[in-house]
């Protein structure tokens, strides 16, 4: 049987926590994980960000995180045969909407109802999209108006929280993680069970 394929659209200064836990968690429950940049190839690295929140600060913090290898090209990618979409958060979805391939990209998920999970930032790429119109959505509370110019329905959620409308979770931030991919495997059909 061929492996499951998921695409994760990443770039530089992505919120750490939200690559790596996306993608090792996956890789973990046996996907096959491909992560993409525009204009980059496999074996290139993307800078990612750490964002925290300290007593006092109006915003978060930003921090230099780890280095993350790239192991997909995006040009010429086929789209059909990824089953999943993960689109995590930090600076990297303000830019990589920009590019018209990796829009398509997502638009391609949208449009044929496939799994989907936006963490953060990460709405700036489906607001990008388009699609999200009447969508329960949720997000960093500074990305909601991406999300209510595009027709969608703001949750105001806690952090840890996520929410389902469809073939699309989010979440506003990475203490979501267990919520949001949760739900996201249910809609991959993946069951976990315990003995």
């Amino acid at each position: 049987m061929e492996q499951r394929k998921i695409l994760m659209l990443v770039g530089d200064y992505g919120e750490d926590l939200e690559i790596y836990f996306a993608y090792q968690s996956l890789l973990m429950l046996g996907f096959q994980v491909h992560a993409g940049c525009p204009n980059r190839k496999p074996g290139d690295k993307i800078k990612t960000a750490v964002h925290d929140f300290r007593d006092g600060d109006q915003t978060y913090l930003e921090t230099r995180g780890h280095d993350f290898e790239l192991n997909v090209d995006l040009e010429g990618l086929d789209p059909t045969t990824y089953e999943g979409l993960v689109i995590p958060g930090g600076r990297a979805p303000e830019y990589l909407r920009l590019h018209h391939k990796v829009v398509d990209l997502v638009r391609h998920f949208v449009s044929h109802n496939k799994p989907i999970v936006a963490v953060c930032h990460g709405i700036q790429l489906l607001a990008a999209a388009g699609g999200i119109e009447n969508r329960q959505l949720t997000c960093y509370p500074a990305c909601r108006f991406e999300v209510t110019q595009s027709k969608g329905i703001y949750n105001d959620l806690k952090a840890d929280e996520a929410i389902v409308d469809g073939n699309i979770v989010t979440s506003p931030a990475w203490p979501g993680h267990p919520a949001a991919f949760r739900e996201f495997i249910k809609l991959l059909r993946v069951k976990i069970t315990h003995e």
